[in-house]
């Protein structure tokens, strides 16, 4: 039985490192479209903003956030955005990303639903100069489906004192 349970675990562990590496690599190779693919229509994607006492903000309604889109058309709004050049943070040259994930934990499950922490950090490429970003993030995915959809994603960003705009691929 032990046994039976570690093997779903290891095998469950490794599908979702799986979905986040896929990710990772779709923002990296700009594949925007696919990328939004990850996503559920009700997804609420979020990037709470740090507040004077050093304290995450709580409440995207009332409190100032670095990102926050209440569902994916937000998310689609922005790929749209980037694609198109209205993006302030991604005019030409177009930059370059790397995406590193570590420390990947489920921390809950209820039924199909999983609730996921992990690490990373993103290197960022342009005008000759390359940027580090890094921080956590907190997913809850759905995995009844043939592949995980993200339901909910909250990006915590540790070094938020940057000297431009951060956009969706940079973290």
């Amino acid at each position: 039985m032990t046994e039976t349970l570690n093997a779903e675990r290891t095998s469950t562990i490794e599908a979702v490192k799986a979905f986040l590496y896929k990710e990772a690599r779709l923002l990296d190779d700009r594949r925007f479209d696919e990328w939004i693919e990850c996503y559920h229509p009700d997804s609420q994607y979020w990037m709470p903003a740090w507040d004077d006492n050093g304290e995450l903000t709580e409440d995207p309604q009332r409190e100032i956030s670095l990102i926050y889109y209440d569902n994916r058309g937000g998310i689609e709004d922005r790929v749209f955005r980037i694609k198109t050049d209205r993006s302030s943070a991604t005019s030409l040259p177009e930059p370059r990303t790397g995406h590193n994930i570590t420390d990947v934990e489920i921390l809950e499950t209820n039924g199909s639903e999983l609730k996921v922490r992990f690490n990373w950090f993103t290197l960022y490429y342009r005008y000759n100069t390359t940027d580090t970003y890094f921080g956590y993030s907190l997913y809850t995915l759905d995995m009844s489906g043939d592949d995980p959809i993200i339901m909910d994603k909250k990006v915590v960003l540790k070094n938020d004192y940057i000297h431009h705009v951060v956009d969706i691929y940079m973290i």
